[in-house]
Parts: C-alpha cells; structure tokens; sequence
C-alpha cells in the first residue's frame, strides 16, 4: 500500500525526465579569436596611453611608434642582418641540443646502467646557468660561432633530456608487458608503444627548449657578439633608443608566437590519436 501510495504521488514528467551525458570526457578548447581581441584590446589601450601622453614616449614607446621603428630597420636592412644571425645560432643550437637530449633521454629510460649514470650528470649539472659557461666555451672554442652555439646547445640538451625519460616513463608498462607477451621485438616496441606514449611530453619539452634557445641567444649575443637580436636590443638599451629596444622584444615575441604555432600543427599532426 505505502509503493503505491508512493508512486501514485511521483510526477509522470519526474519519473521520465532524462539525464545529461557527463561522461563524454574532458576536451580542452579555447576560443579561436579570444587571444587576438584580448591582444588588440591591450594595443589599443596602450596606443591611446601614447597619444595622450599619459606615459613618457622614453619610458614607454606607444606602439605606432615601435611599429615605424621595425619599419625603418627592415628598409634598412639592419633588421634582416640580425635576424638571420639569430635564426641560424638558434636553429643550429636547438638542433644539435635535441638531438643529443633525445638520444640520451631515450638511453636512460631504456637502460638501466644509462639511467644509473645519466640522471646523476644531468642532476648535477642541470641546475648550473649555461650562460655562465660561456666565457669558458669561448677559451675552449675561440671567439666566433662556436661558443653561442654550443651554449645554446647545452641548455636545450638537458631539457629535452628531462622531458624525454619522463615521458619514457609514464608509458602505461602494462603496454610494454602486453607486447612483451607476444613476443614482439625490442626495436618495434620503442617503436611502435613507447615512442608514441613518450610524444606528448617530448613535444611539450620541445615548446620549453625553444624558449631556452631564444633566452640563451640573446644573454650570448648581449654578452659577445656585433649581430644578433641580443647585440641589438644591448645596443638600443646603452643609447636609451627604447622604440628600438622594444622593436626587437617585438621581434623575438613574434618568433615565439610562430614557434609555438609550429609545435600546434606537429602536436595536431602527430597526436591526432589522442
């Protein structure tokens, strides 16, 4: 009597309502426009800060004026001499930086004498300013590319290093063991299950390492060098040229915001099976 009761008294509407899915799974996303309104806000409120003189113009450059700045460099061809200078420390830096980090990430995720060995090096040196080294890389290598290089190598090196054995690492073993278990070869499981469980962290140790790059070119370029974005920026900064100072921060954001475009299409590429 009291069921019925009980169910006599619930709605029809209550008894059919449906439930929303909430197990479809966290995605993440943003908006397509968002950063770039939020980008030219910020500009347009600085610019209006200019013409007002709400700010001094040495201090603070509005940016219709850093704008003629990079357009006066590029027609004078300055711009394009110490970009190009900076382009190639940094691309053949971060080359040889990854591919020594990758090599040596995936030796001591794999091995255990190389694990043993490895991360006590890369513990113990990892936490010393590269740029520190530079005077000494430079009595090593002499005066000229080397030195930059090699710098901007060594910082890229134990990052992509780091990132590599971790993502090594937080491979699922129950992955490796199923392979193990029939019987597939060393060479296609590194190939085929670690491989593609390490990318994600590899590709985001990749978007850490082109920032250290970028850090170390221009502390080298400032320290010892006539070209260069460093060189420049150090140069306008002594005359308190701020417009041009702020011209190459322009610049290197820019390269930051391409870099990161180009890890977005390989992560879009590569990882498309997340």
């Amino acid at each position: 009597m009291l069921d019925r009761a009980a169910q006599a008294g619930t709605p029809k509407d209550a008894a059919t309502r449906r439930v929303r899915f909430r197990g479809a799974g966290f995605v993440p996303a943003s908006s397509r426009f968002g950063g770039w309104i939020g980008l030219a806000l910020v500009i347009a409120v600085w610019q209006l800060a200019g013409s007002l003189r709400w700010v001094n113009p040495l201090f603070l450059p509005a940016p219709s004026a850093i704008a003629k700045a990079i357009y006066e460099l590029a027609i004078s061809g300055a711009l394009w001499q110490h970009v190009s200078v900076s382009l190639l420390r940094i691309g053949a830096g971060w080359l040889l930086g990854t591919a020594a980090g990758v090599a040596v990430g995936f030796a001591i995720g794999l091995s255990r004498i190389a694990r043993s060995v490895g991360i006590t090096f890369i513990s113990a040196l990892f936490p010393i300013p590269k740029i520190a080294l530079l005077p000494l890389l430079i009595l090593w290598l002499g005066i000229g590319e080397e030195p930059k290089i090699a710098t901007i190598a060594l910082g890229v090196f134990f990052s992509t290093a780091i990132s590599v054995y971790s993502g090594v690492d937080a491979v699922p073993r129950n992955l490796i063991r199923m392979a193990q278990s029939f019987n597939v070869p060393f060479a296609t499981i590194v190939r085929k299950v670690i491989w593609p469980g390490a990318l994600p962290s590899i590709l985001a140790g990749f978007r850490i390492t082109a920032s250290v790059a970028l850090l170390l070119v221009v502390s080298a370029e400032m320290i010892g060098a006539q070209y260069g974005i460093g060189a420049f920026v150090l140069q306008a900064g002594n005359l308190m040229q701020t417009d041009q100072l702020l011209a190459g921060v322009v610049i290197l954001s820019v390269f930051g915001l391409a870099v990161g475009k180009v890890i977005n299409l390989l992560e879009t590429k590569l990882l498309h099976w997340r």
